[in-house]
């Protein structure tokens, strides 16, 4: 009996770290031999990470976390902020993998290092991990076939000499195997089309080929097309072992408030399947004019509402959302008594348990893959809305690949944290056309969500395809000589 030591470095974001832990908890249940260290980065903003991880920290003896010294960016590059943080870490990683290793050695019964398990965002850890003369492993906390599109993008750049930025503003449809159907260039991510930030992608890509295999937070049956492209194609082993996914809701201190009690005592006395739940994730927000286009669309399309408004940061801060202290300051006059019988704004929302409820029939999202992947599991439509990073992408994916959701705008961006466009605003027509396509969904739609929904439960139960592909993960880590 080998024991085993997994170093995870997670990007420090409550939408990276609740996937990755949840892969780390099933991890230690599923093999004894398995011990795991999280060293976790500080960054100042997000309070909801340091909740998160005490309450994991309390409940799980073979998961530990260490938070490395807190790193103060350089205030002159805002846009190099998590190249120069990762880069920043890499002596606080050595230091804590050597006191790990040195721990190990001398105590016979301790695990050994047996590799890295790493954030698409922290490659660069790739070098330290090979310092200590162990394997490196991705965790992705995206889709793959968003693994395809960047794999795809960075042999273009680096093999054909193709410059992506050039496809910004063109009519050209890509084709590429982690699709089934050709990609319009508009939906390819901000990233991707933008000379400053293509490195920041482009390179990662790279080192992802230099990894001993990735995990994906995806199952088999949902994104069988991706998953099946990268088996003849010069890449590191999938391991596609998701949804992975907090059902029970670590870190939710507001589970216990007023707050969360009345959403749901709202969501109990409205009809089944009949609210249109808005979210748009833990960093998405909208100026005064597109709010009110929404509310106008909502209150035109007739359907019962739950809206999760928030204010959006002041101008150039790193900083996620906040709630409005008093929504009529934004919202249109009248709007709010005229809605009072069927739409409740709210600023937090449980997601899992919004979504988890009777009433509730149709998600409004920005489709990042957290979002997805809930909504998938509760059988819940989603209208895509996306706002930035691969989002345009994931609605593209789940619309025209699997046929499982209606677009409101699939091309919209949000450009606030890349060149400070304005956006162009979403109508409250297009918005009230794409809540009723959402709530008035067609049979075949809803049969096809509701048996991806049992298939995303199944996935993980034992003989499922993820829970086959962990165990193989399992394997591959502690008993490599069976490769």
């Amino acid at each position: 009996m080998k024991k085993a030591e997994l170093v995870f470095i997670p990007r420090p974001s409550i939408s990276h770290l609740v996937s990755t832990v949840e892969v780390a908890k099933l991890l230690v249940d599923r093999d004894e031999r398995l011990s795991i260290t999280f060293l976790i980065m500080k960054i100042n903003f997000d309070p909801k990470v340091d909740r998160f991880i005490d309450s994991v920290s309390t409940a799980r003896n073979r998961i530990r976390f260490i938070h490395l010294s807190k790193y103060e960016p350089d205030p002159n590059q805002p846009n190099n902020f998590f190249v120069s943080l990762i880069e920043s870490q890499k002596p606080n990683v050595k230091e804590e993998v050597s006191r790990l290793v040195s721990r190990s050695e001398s105590s016979p019964g301790l695990p050994t290092l047996a590799g890295f398990v790493l954030d698409k965002f922290c490659t660069s850890m790739i070098d330290v991990a090979n310092e200590f003369g162990v394997p490196s492993y991705i965790f992705l906390t995206s889709s793959a076939a968003s693994l395809g599109l960047q794999f795809y993008v960075q042999a273009l750049h680096d093999e054909q000499k193709v410059d992506p930025t050039e496809f910004k503003g063109s009519d050209a449809e890509l084709v590429m195997p982690c699709l089934a159907n050709p990609l319009p260039a508009k939906l390819l991510p901000s990233v991707m089309l933008n000379k400053k930030w293509l490195p920041i992608l482009i390179s990662p890509a790279r080192r992802f080929r230099e990894t001993k295999g990735i995990m994906v937070n995806t199952f088999e049956e949902l994104e069988s097309q991706a998953i099946n492209s990268f088996s003849n194609s010069n890449t590191p082993p999938l391991y596609p072992v998701g949804p992975m996914l907090n059902l029970n809701r670590d870190g939710d201190r507001d589970v216990q408030s007023d707050k969360y009690k009345d959403i749901g005592q709202w969501l109990d006395d409205q009809p089944l399947s009949s609210v249109v739940y808005l979210c748009f994730g833990s960093l998405g927000s909208f100026g005064v004019d597109q709010v009110k286009e929404i509310a106008f669309g909502l209150e035109q399309s007739g359907h019962r509402f739950l809206w999760s408004l928030r204010q959006p940061p002041p101008k150039g801060k790193m900083e996620p959302p906040s709630e409005y202290t008093n929504p009529r300051d934004v919202l249109p006059e009248g709007f709010l008594d005229r809605t009072a019988n069927n739409g409740k704004i709210i600023g937090w929302a449980p997601q899992i348990d919004i979504l988890g409820h009777p009433s509730v029939g149709g998600f409004v999202s920005h489709c990042g893959w957290n979002s997805v992947l809930e909504s998938i599991w509760f059988g819940v439509p989603i209208a895509t809305w996306p706002l930035y990073a691969e989002q345009q992408f994931n609605a593209f994916t789940l619309i025209v690949e699997m046929g499982l959701g209606v677009e409101i705008k699939m091309d919209y961006r949000s450009e606030f944290h890349l060149d400070g466009d304005e956006n162009n605003i979403v109508s409250a027509g297009e918005i009230e056309r794409g809540v009723r396509c959402l709530m008035e969904l067609d049979n075949e739609k809803r049969e096809r969500l509701k048996e991806m929904r049992g298939k995303s439960r199944k996935a993980l139960e034992s003989g499922g395809t993820s829970s086959t592909w962990l165990g193989r993960f399992i394997q591959d880590v502690v008993d490599p000589k069976h490769n």
